[in-house]
């Protein structure tokens, strides 16, 4: 077997994986806004993340 080959699923995913708890009503109104944008709830919490972290950067 090649041992340079990535085997690991991380290795092929680099995205790193986190625990996020929601009150009900906060999960409710994301799952609204990300159909609303044809997005997945993971989809949508990560793009409001990013636009949230380009703001900071610009301000900075």
């Amino acid at each position: 077997m090649d041992s340079t080959k990535n085997t690991k699923s991380e290795d092929k995913n680099p995205k790193k994986q986190i625990l996020l708890r929601l009150s009900p009503e906060l999960y409710r109104k994301l799952q609204a806004w990300a159909e609303d944008e044809f997005r997945s709830l993971n989809g949508q919490i990560e793009y409001l993340l990013t636009e949230c972290v380009k703001r900071r950067e610009k301000r900075s």
